[in-house]
């Protein structure tokens, strides 16, 4: 299994950014996608996950109505769109997932939200 986030960048308040996360070594249709982020001190929280057809979406409360998170089944991909971003957004995002009985996460693309 392999996670590859992408997207990240330093963008100022207000702004959006796009995250993606390439997946493979699994049946990617089969299973559910999550989006965490760590900012420096704190615990990795979730943001943000989608069931395995994407159907079904949740959000933490910090991003509700900011953040959009959508899968492309036939690309392998999940999406994590942002907008409206905040200083406090700024953090390591990873893509996460659970295959197996085993919990994958990729590398992380660093978002920062500073003017």
């Amino acid at each position: 299994v392999q996670l590859v986030e992408s997207g990240g960048g330093l963008v100022q308040p207000g702004g959006s950014l796009r995250l993606s996360c390439a997946a493979s070594g699994f049946t990617f249709w089969r299973y559910g996608m999550s989006w965490y982020r760590q900012a420096p001190g704190k615990v990795r929280e979730l943001v943000a996950g989608i069931s395995s057809g994407g159907g079904t979406t949740d959000y933490s409360d910090s991003v509700k109505g900011r953040f959009t998170i959508f899968r492309d089944n036939a690309k392998n991909t999940v999406y994590l769109q942002m907008y409206s971003l905040k200083p406090e957004d700024t953090a390591l995002y990873y893509c996460y997932t659970y295959v197996r009985n085993n919990a994958y996460w990729g590398q992380g693309t660093q978002v920062t939200v500073s003017s």
